[in-house]
Order: C-alpha cells, then sequence, then structure tokens
C-alpha cells in the first residue's frame, strides 16, 4: 500500500492510506467522466472515526466534514465574448464544498459529488 500525506490529524488521517483497488477505480473515474464548462468533479472525504483522545465513534455519531479531494475539472466557463475563464481548482487539491448541492452519483461503488468552480468554498493548503 502507499503512504498519502494527511493534511492534519483531524483532517484526514482516516486517508493516510490508500487501497490500491480504490486508487484503479479512481482513477477510472476520471477517465470515464469528464466535466464540462466550469464543473468540478469531488471525492468527499470520509469523517474520522476516533476522537483525538482515542475513543472509536458510530457512523451515526461522525460529523460528514465538508472536506473533498478534486478528481477531475472542466475547461472553464465561457465569457460572452468566448474567452475562456480559468478554472479556480486543479485535479489533486483539497477543497472545501457547501454541505447541500451539487450533483451525487455513484459509479463503481464510490460516491462522487459535481460543483460548479464558483460553489467551492476554499482550497485547503498543507501546512
Amino acid at each position: 500500500q502507499a503512504f498519502a500525506p494527511a493534511l492534519s490529524k483531524s483532517f484526514c488521517s482516516a486517508h493516510q492510506w490508500q487501497d490500491p483497488v480504490r486508487s484503479s477505480a479512481m482513477a477510472s473515474i476520471v477517465k470515464r467522466f469528464v466535466p464540462l464548462m466550469d464543473r468540478v468533479l469531488v471525492q468527499k472525504l470520509k469523517p474520522e472515526a476516533k476522537t483525538a483522545s482515542g475513543i472509536l465513534l458510530p457512523e451515526s455519531a461522525a460529523k460528514t466534514p465538508n472536506f473533498a479531494k478534486v478528481m477531475a475539472v472542466g475547461p472553464g466557463a465561457r465569457t460572452k465574448d468566448g474567452a475562456l475563464l480559468p478554472m479556480g481548482v486543479k485535479v489533486g487539491d483539497k477543497v472545501v464544498v457547501p454541505e447541500y448541492g451539487g450533483m451525487f452519483f455513484k459509479m463503481d461503488e464510490e460516491e462522487y459529488h459535481v460543483f460548479r468552480d464558483e460553489d467551492i468554498m476554499g482550497i485547503l493548503n498543507e501546512e
């Protein structure tokens, strides 16, 4: 298994280890789904299953964070003059997304969301 560095312990320690089967499924979605215009394909990160003090939480008690990983981006929106507006995010960015909104879909047993670039709240930078 490959090691993927986490942003912080409270952010996504559950995502430190990547399953090779899951990684190939994620690569497959990027090849099969191409966002159009200013749309962004993201996969929400799973919530922590353990508190900072080591207490295990049931799935029902763990609040889903609004953090996601950008899997694919469209080329960008066009102005009235036809000029291409650049996207604010790129593939691999860790972003904050709205709790509601976007389009949800499931492919290869994985859950994904599609948002417009303007709906992305911000980018989380590594410390």
